[in-house]
């Protein structure tokens, strides 16, 4: 068990070892993104590589979309990225690991804002159900998901996006196609391991 308070930790205990408050500096911004002195527990690159290998991971994975004056879905963004091979252009939605110590409502915020800009302006949803779960197996053809680095467990989201956004990092663009136009099969075509699948499940969720 943890040492809390003043509580006089066991010869057994993991932390027995430890001087009393020698985790008092660390934020939550030390927790949830790795900075700082890390207290007991936080895996590093090499470590969470082994550890995808061993269990499923938690992620959540965002339909941005944008809204009328009047609430109602106009388009659906995505991210326009080359693929692994080289060889062509693909769209991706936004995703991303829930970390340790992070809320799920803090990880959308947080992996909308890595990928879309910090301008983006999401309009987080009131409840933190999710419209579907979409779960990744490493192996092709277990699920209509794939994933060739791990198991992943995503709660996918519809987020409505109010602000700018700006591609990031290995994004070449966002872009945005209406619920309704004559290129949503063509965008839905260019989404690979399942990530088509996620966008018709959210189109039939918001009954368009």
């Amino acid at each position: 068990m943890r040492v809390l308070n003043d509580e006089v930790p066991d010869d057994d205990d993991f932390d027995a070892g430890r001087s009393r408050g020698e985790f008092d500096h660390i934020t939550p911004e030390d927790i949830t993104r790795g900075t700082g002195n890390n207290p007991p527990g936080w895996l590093d690159a090499d470590e969470i590589q082994r550890l995808r290998g061993l269990v499923p991971i938690p992620y959540v994975e965002i339909v941005p979309v944008r809204v009328d004056d009047f609430g109602r879905v106009t388009q659906i963004g995505s991210l326009l990225r080359v693929a692994n091979d080289q060889s062509i252009v693909e769209r991706a939605l936004v995703a991303g690991r829930v970390l340790y110590h992070e809320s799920i409502r803090e990880a959308i915020a947080r992996n909308i804002s890595r990928d879309l800009g910090e301008l983006a302006l999401p309009v987080l949803p009131q409840t933190l159900t999710p419209f579907t779960v979409a779960e990744f197996f490493p192996t092709p053809g277990v699920s209509p998901y794939y994933d060739s680095r791990q198991h992943a467990i995503a709660l996918c989201y519809v987020i409505a996006i109010a602000g700018d956004c700006k591609p990031q990092d290995e994004t070449l663009d966002v872009e945005w196609v209406d619920t309704h136009g004559d290129k949503l099969n063509e965008f839905l075509a260019q989404m690979n391991d399942g990530h088509d699948t996620i966008v018709r499940q959210a189109l039939a969720w918001m009954n368009l």
